[in-house]
């Protein structure tokens, strides 16, 4: 048995050793598998509409249902593991994801599919937060760079492969199996996380903190009355089943506001949205992460419906956008360090709009060089631009202690987006129910909703270049502490920054 620390004991462990390439495997495996499942389900959903007779709301809940829980749960996700235990969370969390993963495979309709969806994004709120802060609290201080540097690009090839694999899954044995690959993933991760992780945790947590489920509740209930009310207005309009959700959802997010300024732990602490810099670049995390979800989510339903692609197309068609990301990103970050921030989260959205509106050239039999490819390296050199940039800049903006806290919040804004987008983008580009049946409709909507994405991006960018500083990254003044810097240094998910507690400078 490999040796294990104490619970309040500083990491220890060696990258180099046996016990240091399990932790590092363990923890990739649970990463990899949320950012695998994040994208390989949209690459499956035409076929699951068509294997379960579902209109396009089944589409938009089988992605939401999964964004809402994550998005709302992620912080408190992250404070269970410190207060009982990393790797305890970590592993219920691989465990829960799992199960949940089995159970969307086996749904027999459109209703437990959702609901499965729903308890995955609970899964991933407890193992995401959990699989960085493994590496963080057991690797030795001199090794924790490397450490997660390895972590991060190996990531970057699971979100990298991800369309691949799930478009094999679907022309092959089918959609479920998209789902049922997360179980051996587990099935592997789960033995190895309790063999050799030691448990750690924050000596104080206890003590001190407290958990604020209301704050989690309340945020879940809202976000799940906007989604549900915009979801549902294309087929039912302003019908009372859709006005009273989405005014309760309203409320309930007033309320949420109200208490999580009255309590003295709270999971959103308002006091840190008082740092301007910190509130702006989270408004740019707003724009972009909604116009990427939106984005993916109706381009591979174009693909396929409209191009004629298979699933297996469609999914290898999107791949040089996370390859650009998992080439250039660790240099983009570099040019950031060097230029500041404001420039590339200026230029990075303008390049991503671009890229967007490219994509409306995508119609019946498009060819791929000359359609599909040139909008898609567009729009990864763009992502490519303003990603890492970000992550540097939420960190920078905030006290190197409230850094962890800063990108939790940051990494939970920009799935919150996502999901809201998701929501509308099919409402506010006038798709109807069945739209994804007809490639003709469906075309015709989606040269509508490219518009709009890149409209949201043109907003990150004015909001950037009025509202960044270009020496934010830089210390103050001569002699003063540099500002938090990344430990991540590969961004592969479009679907949200990653979750980073930086380093000192």
């Amino acid at each position: 048995m490999s040796e294990r620390l104490e619970p309040e004991a500083p990491g220890g462990v060696r990258l180099a050793s046996s016990q240091g390439r399990w932790v590092l495997a363990t923890a990739v495996l649970g990463s990899g598998m949320a950012m695998l499942d994040s994208t390989v389900v949209n690459v499956a959903l035409p076929r699951i509409g068509t294997d379960l007779d579902a209109d396009l709301a089944v589409l938009q809940w089988t992605v939401t249902a999964y964004m809402l829980t994550l998005a709302s749960l992620i912080l408190l996700g992250g404070a269970l593991g410190d207060r009982y235990g990393r790797r305890r969370i970590f592993v219920i969390g691989v465990v829960w994801f799992a199960a949940a993963s089995l159970l969307c495979g086996l749904a027999p309709h459109a209703g437990v599919l959702i609901a499965a969806r729903a308890l995955q994004g609970v899964g991933g709120a407890l193992l995401m937060p959990g699989s960085l802060a493994l590496i963080q609290a057991v690797f030795r201080p001199d090794d924790r760079a490397r450490a997660v540097g390895a972590w991060s690009g190996l990531g970057g090839v699971a979100a990298a492969v991800g369309p691949f694999v799930g478009g094999w899954l679907v022309d092959g044995p089918g959609w479920r199996w998209v789902f049922f690959l997360n179980v051996p993933l587990a099935a592997a991760c789960v033995p190895v996380a309790l063999r050799y992780v030691p448990e750690t945790r924050e000596s104080k947590a206890a003590g001190r903190r407290g958990f604020d489920v209301p704050g989690a509740v309340l945020g879940a209930l809202a976000l799940a009355g906007v989604t549900y009310a915009l979801i549902a207005a294309p087929d039912r309009g302003a019908a009372p089943s859709v006005i009273v959700p989405a005014v309760t959802g309203l409320l309930l997010g007033a309320v949420f506001v109200h208490v999580e300024r009255r309590r003295a732990d709270p999971m959103l602490p308002p006091a840190i949205f008082a740092i301007r810099q910190f509130t702006a670049v989270n408004a740019v995390t707003l724009c972009v992460y909604a116009a990427f979800s939106g984005f993916f989510f109706l381009s591979v339903l174009q693909l396929q419906v409209v191009a004629g692609y298979s699933a297996l197309e469609a999914g290898t068609a999107l791949l040089p956008t996370t390859v650009l990301m998992l080439l250039l990103s660790a240099r983009s970050g570099e040019l950031s360090q060097r230029i500041g921030p404001r420039i590339p989260l200026t230029v990075g959205p303008v390049l991503s709009a671009a890229g967007m509106l490219l994509m409306m050239r995508v119609g019946v039999d498009a060819s791929y060089p000359a359609d599909v490819l040139p909008a898609l390296v567009v729009l990864g050199a763009g992502m490519v631009t303003l990603v890492a940039p970000l992550t540097s800049t939420v960190l920078a903006s905030v006290d190197v202690d409230r850094a962890g806290l800063a990108s939790g919040i940051n990494n939970a804004a920009a799935r919150a987006a996502g999901l809201l987008a998701v929501a509308a983008l099919p409402l506010l580009a006038g798709m109807g129910p069945d739209a994804y049946r007809s490639a003709d409709e469906f075309a015709a909507t989606f040269r509508r909703a490219m518009p709009l994405c890149a409209a949201v991006l043109l907003v990150g960018a004015v909001i950037a270049w009025l509202t960044v500083r270009p020496d934010v990254l830089r210390a103050a003044k001569p002699g003063a502490e540099e500002p938090c810097h990344p430990e991540c240094t590969y961004h592969c998910g479009a679907s949200a920054p990653p979750l980073d507690p930086g380093e000192p400078g």
